[in-house]
Formats: C-alpha cells, structure tokens, sequence
C-alpha cells in the first residue's frame, strides 16, 4: 500500500523562487512599449524631425500674407504637436479683415491657414476716405477713393453697434442681386425707417427690416409696368398698402 502524500521515486520537485518563462515575457514586452512610447514622444515633442518649417495661407485677398503670418504668432522650429491651432486661429481672427479662420497641420512640418474674410457690402464715407463695411457693420478696408459696385451706406454713425446701420444692412443683406445691381445708395435714420435710393433715381421707403420677401413682390410687380418705372417714390413700408408719387 502507497503511503499518502509520498512522493513518487525518481519525481523532480519545482524549483522555489524560479520566476516562470511568462513572466519574463511580459516584462519584456512592457520595457518594449515603453520604449516604443518613449520614443514617439521625443519624436514629436523634443526631436527638431517634426517642427514648424512652413506657414501656408489660403483664402487671404483684402489682408496680406504677411499680415496674416504675423497676427499668427507662429515660431518656426516650434514641434508640431506641441501647436496650440485654436489660439493661432483666434489671433489671426483679430485682423478686421478676417471673419474666421481655420489653422490645420500638415505633417511632417508644414502649418496651413485657411482664412475666411469678410465681405463688403456696402461703402461709406468720412473726412474724404471711404471704408468698405460687411454686413456686421464691421469696416473691413478704408480707401482714398470710392470702390464700384458697392452702395453707398447713408447713417450718422455708422458701426457694429449702431441700430441704423444694422438695420440698413440688414435689408441690403436680404435683397436678391437683381435688386442690389440697381441699387445706389441705402438711407437710414432708425431701425424702422431705411430708404432705398436706386442707381436710376428712384426712391424706395422702405421701413423695416422685416416682411422682405412682400416688399420685393411690390417691387417687382410694380417694375415689370412701364408706368411703375416711371414713379419716382415707392413707399413699401407697409406691404398691405403701396404708395407711389
């Protein structure tokens, strides 16, 4: 009878302490990513293979490059990861020519700004220059002489904050191009009062902003006549009641 718990003769007890051959596997592999990790970080952050070498700029025709890669604020030399692309952005969006901006990177070293500029609309005139406005009120250019193809914006203070001129370029924003390429001088002293003078000498008393879409119908019925050419006032303000003289 075999005694229980005996060892069988000839049988090779394990060795105490003997780290097993997975064991060394992990540790292996663990040392090989962080390794990996190490180097890809040194890579990006601290090696000069992946820095700023290039700033293109795209979209840019009322400011100049240099304008643009100078509000920029970009080092050349500077690693690519370490870039902050929204803080490039919200200073190249200082410049009053520049609506919006978007700043990519393009790998290994080139930074590309697409800028989105604002739009005149509208020019107006003071002490002899005159500044080309966008539909913000903003003034985007200012110039020694009066640029074609843009109406003349007729307000006391012309500006972002100011009520009257919001309220001219608001009807002038919602004019089709029809009505804009007859379009000579846009008027306002209020909010509600905004006049249209056309390029042929016509007058539109136009009002508010609001209910364009019937303004434009009277307009357009009343031109397609040969007698509503003729008329030199058109008050459209109150669209249930046209009013000509």
């Amino acid at each position: 009878m075999t005694e229980t718990g005996t060892s069988r003769p000839g049988a090779a007890a394990p060795a105490a302490g003997r780290p097993r051959p997975n064991r060394w596997k992990a540790i292996f592999v663990t040392l090989l990513v962080l390794g990996a990790l190490g180097l890809v970080t040194w890579v990006l952050l601290g090696s000069r293979l992946l820095v700023v070498r290039h700033v293109e700029v795209a979209g840019a025709h009322l400011a100049s490059r240099d304008r643009i890669v100078g509000a920029a604020g970009i080092d050349l030399g500077t690693p690519m990861a370490r870039l902050k692309t929204g803080a490039v952005a919200e200073r190249v969006e200082r410049l009053r020519e520049v609506e919006s901006a978007d700043v990519e990177r393009r790998w290994p070293g080139t930074v590309r700004i697409v800028v989105h500029e604002r739009v005149p609309v509208a020019v107006y005139e003071r002490g002899g220059r005159y500044s080309r406005i966008d539909r913000h009120g903003v003034v985007v250019a200012d110039d020694e002489s009066r640029v074609s193809g843009l109406p003349m914006l007729a307000v006391a203070s012309p500006g972002p904050s100011d009520r009257a001129t919001l309220a001219a370029l608001s009807v002038l924003s919602d004019l089709p191009k029809r009505v804009r390429e007859r379009l000579g001088e846009v008027a306002a002293t209020g909010p509600d009062a905004v006049t249209l003078t056309m390029a042929g000498g016509q007058t539109v008393v136009w009002g508010g902003a609001e209910r364009a879409e019937e303004k434009i119908r009277l307009l357009d019925a009343l031109w397609r006549t040969a007698a509503g050419r003729a008329v030199r006032t058109v008050d459209v303000s109150s669209p249930e009641i046209l009013k000509t003289r």
